[in-house]
């Protein structure tokens, strides 16, 4: 048979899931912090037809000649540019300017069986019980401040005590993990309103006037982060060649020591959206479209020239 159809045929599976690619991107245009992915292509196997030769005293040498037998995927790339800012006035919705990832988990409180995720999705919400959670119930995980307790001992979080922030000495983030809450009380006085600060610092306002500080939001940064796997509902998680998290230093961190600033500021109120160029999406889908053409008629050509061999015998 012609090697011919053979390529048609890898370059069609080859576009089809360029396709397919595209598709997606275009499908999550407007997805809350949507990566987008683009598709590689490499050739696949040369069949040599006559090896190449060195020059010699009486002649030239000769360059090999071989013939590609068709096209494979090389990779499937997400791209990690950051997507637009865009303001919703909602004091639960965080956009990250910079580098980092969000830490939220399933499972028990204690940690132990829990499974931990990664996330630039910001739109948060409380439960009945304050607790911060992803669209889909995953707890968001931080720091414990030092002088503010987080019990979870009896199920529901609850703060008796919590850091004011107004004391003389400076606000310290604890190196313990913990589910973030914003509960109705505080130490026996209702909570009139909360905000976030650029470091992911959680501060309520209390009744009597006081602001005290609830937790800080934990960020983490990957050294690869197109390695990370994309698990559905805009998580990730760590893949072999992501590398591991490498978490943010939490707020009162030895300056000198301090990584906090290469991970960016949590912006309050704002949301990161996709980033898929829709021009170019388009752009390769009229490329894409016409190579998969294109194949479909070598593979026709090929055809109609085996045709023409088989009537050889009439």
């Amino acid at each position: 048979m012609l090697r011919s159809m053979y390529s048609g045929i890898s370059g069609l599976r080859a576009n089809q899931t360029k396709l397919d690619v595209i598709g997606n991107n275009i499908a999550n245009v407007g997805t809350t912090a949507f990566k987008s992915q683009r598709v590689r292509f490499q050739d696949m196997l040369s069949q040599s037809m006559k090896e190449g030769t060195g020059a010699g005293n009486t002649v030239g040498g000769t360059n090999p000649s071989q013939v590609g037998l068709g096209t494979q995927i090389a990779g499937i790339d997400t791209t990690v540019t950051q997507g637009n800012m865009q303001p919703t006035s909602n004091n639960l919705d965080f956009a990250i300017d910079g580098d980092g990832y969000f830490v939220v988990e399933r499972g028990p409180v204690s940690g132990t069986g829990a499974s931990t995720y990664f996330t630039r999705d910001g739109s948060f919400t409380l439960d009945e019980f304050g607790q911060l959670l992803t669209s889909d119930g995953y707890r968001v995980m931080g720091y414990q401040i030092d002088g503010s307790t987080i019990d979870y001992s009896k199920g529901a979080p609850k703060i008796d005590k919590a850091k004011n922030v107004n004391d003389t000495t400076p606000v310290v983030a604890t190196s313990t993990k913990v589910p973030l809450a914003i509960p109705d009380e505080v130490g026996g006085q209702k909570v009139k309103s909360f905000s976030v600060d650029k470091n992911g610092l959680i501060n309520a306002t209390l009744a009597d006037n006081n602001v005290v500080a609830l937790g800080q939001i934990a960020m983490v940064s990957f050294k690869n982060p197109a390695g990370l796997l994309k698990e559905g509902k805009n998580l990730y998680s760590v893949s072999p060649n992501s590398g591991g998290a490498l978490f943010r230093d939490g707020v009162g961190t030895d300056p000198k020591t301090s990584n906090e600033k290469s991970f960016g500021d949590i912006n309050q109120g704002m949301l990161e959206m996709s980033n898929v160029d829709l021009a170019e999406q388009f752009t390769e889908m009229i490329v894409a479209s016409r190579a998969f053409q294109a194949n479909g008629k070598m593979i026709t050509t090929g055809d109609e020239i085996l045709q023409e061999l088989v009537n050889l015998k009439r």
